[in-house]
């Protein structure tokens, strides 16, 4: 009878909670949006028509996509870039004996656990045409503020490193935390072989930070991929379409024109896209942690 109660049976009935939840919150939305992008539903009434693949058609012929996926790319590999970049060299200033790198840790953590759309209003006030803190400054020097949230050359960089700053904590943490798992020992036989910092850095520090890479990246990607406060907080996707989201593209589609079905294929197209991303960059950093 206990041989029983152990066996794999009942240890895999431990997966079934967890299972049926997966299934409920994002299997079955899943699908259901793959159904409405196939109708005209608008997202309120209970009456809608099935059109195949018009909505599709309209996705690949609308002249505004091109520029919210090379936004929605910005956001995603841009951010990736600075967090992982910037957050590597703190994680490595803290990680050094100093006086006071516990406070600093906390103060880079800390806009972590602010709401990402709280963080975007507070960047409005600092960009803002009239009254920002960063236009008050300018007028120091200038006859007339600068709108830098309707340039749309810039405000799609402006929104980048908004979110970079938000992140940045977490990429700092999961680098201090693989640089404290590396073994000093590797450091005090280079130092006898006559090895320069930067020698270390790269071929003991970076390579054994491989899993750390791995997590920082993949995570960074599907949050940047997918951003949508802090560009609602900014700009709305404005002037136009000139920061757009595949996000807040979908959310306008849906409350503004009330064209759900158009908006659930933009959702489903944003799920292909984040899922090519993650699996690909999952994929090849792994192999580059086996070859390290």
């Amino acid at each position: 009878m206990r041989s029983y109660r152990n066996s794999l049976f009942w240890l895999n009935l431990m997966y079934v909670p967890a299972l049926l939840l997966f299934l409920l919150f994002i299997v079955y939305p899943f699908l259901q949006g793959v159904r409405i992008s196939f109708t005209n539903w608008d997202g309120f009434s209970q009456d809608y028509s099935w059109i195949g693949f018009d909505n599709y058609k309209r996705l690949f012929t609308d002249e505004n996509i091109g520029l919210v996926v090379k936004n929605t790319f910005i956001y995603g590999f841009g951010s990736t870039l600075l967090q992982n970049v910037i957050g590597l060299l703190y994680a490595i200033l803290l990680n050094q004996n100093i006086k006071t790198r516990g406070l600093t840790r906390s103060i880079v953590y800390l806009p972590v656990i602010v709401s990402p759309l709280i963080m975007g209003y507070i960047w409005y006030f600092f960009f803002q045409y009239r009254g920002g803190a960063l236009n008050d400054v300018i007028m120091l020097f200038m006859d007339q503020p600068v709108d830098l949230l309707a340039n749309s050359s810039l405000n799609v960089w402006i929104i980048t490193l908004v979110n970079t700053y938000q992140y940045l904590g977490v990429a700092m943490i999961v680098y201090l935390a693989g640089l404290q798992s590396i073994s000093k020992d590797y450091y005090e036989a280079s130092s006898i072989d006559g090895a320069t910092a930067w020698q270390n850095f790269f071929r003991i520090t970076l390579p054994l930070l491989a899993p750390s890479i791995t997590i920082n990246v993949v995570l960074n990607l599907i949050g940047g991929l997918q951003l949508f406060d802090v560009i609602t907080a900014l700009t709305k996707g404005g002037p136009g379409f000139a920061s757009q989201s595949l996000s807040t593209l979908m959310y306008k589609s849906y409350f503004g024109s009330q064209d759900a079905g158009y908006a659930a294929t933009l959702g489903n197209l944003m799920f292909v896209i984040i899922m090519i991303v993650s699996v690909f960059s999952l994929t090849f950093l792994r192999r580059r942690e086996i070859q390290a």
